[in-house]
């Protein structure tokens, strides 16, 4: 009777001491350009940011290609994935981390897609988060591109074709 006795307070501090603070998360499927599905993302919350963690098949093999947070959360394959909008830019910045008045909220690092055309990618973005305001990626969309972002042409850095679209739940 002591031992659940003892058992019980460890467990009232632990729990209430906000160790068990949920973590908030989304995910994404990601939609080709045939409206097939060829990945997923799981995006994580942090105090200082989002993890975005994905995999997606069916990419131009062995090349960098760009990876962006976009504005609208909608991904229509029959218009090439315009109805994303534009990268995700709440502040109004211009494009690109060698852009002196940038980057876009929205801007990522090119990622790899490796031989057999999958791109494994653990991307973290300091400039969104997942909570409501005006830098929330939710009910947002992430794009992978067909070429790598030079991180400075305007307005989107020249990625090439939008190949796969996710929409962020």
């Amino acid at each position: 009777m002591a031992g659940r006795l003892v058992a019980a307070f460890a467990a009232a501090a632990f729990f209430g001491s906000g160790a068990t603070a949920q973590e908030t998360t989304a995910t994404a499927k990601f939609i080709g350009a045939d409206g097939a599905e060829v990945g997923t993302a799981t995006l994580t919350a942090t105090p200082a940011g989002v993890l975005v963690e994905a995999e997606v098949s069916g990419l131009p093999a062995g090349q960098w290609v760009g990876f962006h947070f976009h504005e609208n959360g909608t991904c229509d394959h029959q218009s090439g994935h315009e109805s994303a909008g534009g990268h995700f830019n709440p502040q109004g910045k211009e494009h690109g981390y060698r852009s002196a008045g940038g980057p876009h909220a929205g801007d990522m690092p090119n990622q790899y897609v490796d031989a057999e055309g999958v791109l494994r990618a653990q991307a973290f973005n300091t400039f969104v988060s997942l909570d409501q305001g005006a830098n929330s990626v939710k009910g947002k969309s992430l794009m992978i591109h067909g070429g790598s972002d030079d991180y400075q042409s305007q307005p989107s850095g020249k990625a090439g074709d939008r190949l796969a679209c996710a929409v962020i739940q």
